[in-house]
């Protein structure tokens, strides 16, 4: 059963009073409509490649309702289009312009700070591609940025010559900063891990693009014209997608099929604003999910 702030809380543990906190940060109040969500994908709507019971039917309601969403994810391997095909697979049919991962999150962030650059880039087609379409030259002569991603097969000659880089003055992006990846032999090592090693070696720290960098959220925004204050962010980690959705001003809906239950949060500063089994619970009520 969904569990929610009862007492007036909105999110953040502290007391909303007209929609306001403390710090006259504005959030939205439980009872204004909603008109868009985004929502994570692995834990969420799917897990280990299998559909999660009812996520079919809740975005079902969210097209037949003709509320927008975004997919969200911090894996940078796979392009849209590739993922489109991943959850196809499941039974989720999600149109590809319905996906934003931290490699297109990361490719808007670089276009709007240096447009036209140049990197050198540790990652996978879903990276290199989303950097390519926008016009980004990728190189290992004096580059502007060093890019690191998720890849199958960290190359110790791709590493080096990306501490090299960065030693040298390249600027050093990362996609997102977690630190493994499941597979079904185990817990692979992740960005976040390879970036502390580039870190080590370098003393510079990267700029994490991805969840839990609010940055993501906005972008993934202004990606479907919508406005945080009537917008729903949906994930099942505490950590990034319940953190970043609070920081960019959304509502949050934490889902307990991932990472993160009911009595984890019990162990953070802040909360969300709903907490319910699974997305199954927010069919029928995707219009009012906190009334």
């Amino acid at each position: 059963m969904p569990t929610g702030c009862g007492d007036g809380r909105i999110g953040t543990g502290i007391r909303a009073v007209d929609g306001r906190i403390a710090d006259n940060w504005l959030v939205s109040t439980p009872d204004e409509p909603i008109l868009s969500y985004l929502t994570d994908m692995d834990g969420v709507l799917v897990h280990e490649d299998h559909l999660v019971p009812g996520a079919d039917k809740f975005l079902a309601e969210l097209r037949g309702n003709e509320i927008p969403f975004l997919v969200l994810t911090n894996n940078s391997i796979r392009t849209p289009r590739d993922l489109q095909a991943r959850l196809r697979h499941t039974g989720l049919d999600i149109p590809e312009e319905a996906i934003w991962t931290s490699a297109l999150a990361t490719a808007t962030f670089l276009n709007d700070q240096r447009p036209n650059g140049t990197a050198y880039v540790v990652g996978e087609s879903g990276l290199t591609t989303a950097l390519h379409e926008i016009g980004y030259v990728l190189t290992d002569s004096d580059p502007d940025y060093v890019v690191l991603g998720e890849t199958r097969t960290y190359s110790f000659e791709a590493i080096t010559t990306a501490i090299r880089l960065v030693d040298r003055g390249a600027r050093f992006i990362a996609t997102n900063p977690d630190a493994t990846g499941p597979s079904r032999e185990g817990l692979l090592p992740a960005t976040g891990s390879v970036a502390a090693l580039i870190t080590r070696a370098t003393g510079k720290e990267p700029y994490y693009v991805g969840k839990p960098n609010p940055l993501m959220m906005r972008s993934a925004l202004r990606r479907i014209g919508a406005h945080s204050q009537s917008t729903v962010m949906i994930g099942d980690r505490m950590d990034t997608d319940i953190v970043s959705g609070l920081e960019a001003g959304m509502r949050t809906v934490l889902v307990t099929t991932g990472i993160s239950t009911r009595e984890s949060v019990e162990q953070f500063p802040y909360r969300p604003t709903l907490v319910v089994d699974s997305v199954a619970d927010l069919v029928g009520r995707t219009d009012k999910p906190f009334a």
